[in-house]
């Protein structure tokens, strides 16, 4: 597995810990709907929070959070739906992203609530 990926899937673990420690319960990760990969659901109270994870090593050319593309919105909202429909669900659904930057031993933690679209 390349350091990328080893990065990416510690990141996740990281955010779902500190998910956990903020209250929240984790309903699902890596969930998968066509070509829509949500990386963590997760429920505080009566709001139900899709969540990207992105882990880095660096964020000296662009922030992490502005790495999310027009396209990988539309797919985790297409996805968010589809899991708001199968499971039959009326709560208020928010976009977060949680960014993780690791320098050297250290990771930075950065959750950024609401961070796009309403549906």
């Amino acid at each position: 597995m390349g350091k990328h990926n080893e990065l990416g899937k510690a990141g996740e673990q990281i955010a779902v810990d500190f998910l956990i420690d903020k209250g929240y319960h984790i309903k699902h990760r890596n969930y998968r709907y066509l070509k829509s990969e949500i990386d963590i659901i997760a429920q505080k109270g009566d709001i139900l929070a899709i969540v990207e994870v992105r882990a880095r090593s660096n964020d000296q050319i662009i922030p992490i959070a502005e790495t999310i593309t027009p396209k990988k919105i539309k797919l985790l909202v297409m996805g968010a739906h589809q899991y708001v429909t199968e499971n039959a669900l009326d709560t208020e659904v928010r976009f977060d992203i949680i960014t993780i930057l690791k320098n050297k031993k250290i990771f930075r933690i950065e959750h950024l609530e609401d961070a796009f679209y309403h549906f």
